[in-house]
Order: structure tokens, then sequence, then C-alpha cells
């Protein structure tokens, strides 16, 4: 998917795939309140906005009418492809847009050369299992997500 759309809005009656600006940040972080399962620490203002300043193409949208009824965080670092925050309009699911969503994502992840997508689902969210196992993703047993909270590191180095 290039920078613009991938399809006019109301061609076909799907909706219109796009990167998002900077003018959709209140509304997809309104959207996630009501579509993603859970939350992060960057979701909010600072956060998007830090994500669309860096890698424009990589908040991807499907939206309706001027409506958000989709969204996925297509990051790549030079080396991994990485997706998240894939979430659809609860009343929109099952009618192909997490797919064409992901179409997007993938196809932006291709023209940068990436080789493999993982994607971070969470455990509990059966709901998500079943559409990332429609897709094509399968989980890795192998591997566990470790994390470690950078917020204390942000008001200055500690004194060691």
């Amino acid at each position: 998917m290039d920078s613009a759309t991938r399809n006019a809005p109301g061609t076909h009656g799907e909706p219109r795939i796009r990167a998002a600006t900077p003018a959709d940040l209140d509304a997809v972080l309104a959207f996630w309140k009501i579509a993603a399962e859970g939350t992060s620490i960057s979701d909010d203002r600072e956060g998007v906005e830090r994500l669309v300043t860096r890698d424009p193409g990589a908040l991807i949208i499907a939206e309706d009418g001027g409506a958000i009824v989709g969204t996925v965080i297509a990051g790549f670092d030079g080396w991994r492809c990485h997706l998240y925050r894939l979430a659809v309009h609860p009343d929109r699911r099952r009618r192909g847009i997490g797919g064409a969503l992901l179409m997007a994502a993938e196809e932006r992840f291709v023209q940068w050369g990436g080789r493999r997508a993982d994607a971070m689902v969470l455990e509990r969210n059966t709901l998500a299992h079943r559409a990332w196992d429609t897709a094509g993703y399968g989980p890795q047993q192998q591997w566990r997500r470790w994390v470690k909270s950078l917020a204390d590191r942000a008001a200055g180095p500690s004194p060691r």
C-alpha cells in the first residue's frame, strides 16, 4: 500500500484503507477504546503522534463514511516486521476489514524487504486468535515476550 489509499471510499462497499495522518489521532484513540482489547502504555496522544511522525505509513486505518472502522500498526525496524493494534469495530467484524488491513500491512512489509511478520496478541483474546489464525498466523510457543517499562528512565538517568 502506498501512503495514499488502497481503494476509494465506497468502492464495492468496502472501507477505504489508508495511512493515518496527524488529523486522525484523536479519532484513533477514541476508536481503540471501543474496538481494541486491552491497553498499552503508548495509548495516548503523545505516543500515537510519535509513531505517525517517525513512521508515517505505520498506522493503517480502515474508514467508512469518514468513521474509523479498523486499525493496524505495521512497524518495520529494518529487520523485523511487527503488527500491533489490529482492531475492528465490534459492529463491523467478520466482514473482511481485518483481512484488508493485514493485507495492506503485509504489502508494506514486502515493499520494505520484510521476510516474516509477527503480531502481538493477548493470550485471553480468543476472538483475535481466530482472526489471526484465519489470516495465516500462528503462535510460536518457544518464544515469550519480555518487557521492561522505561517510564522511570524518562525523567533521566538514575544515580548509581
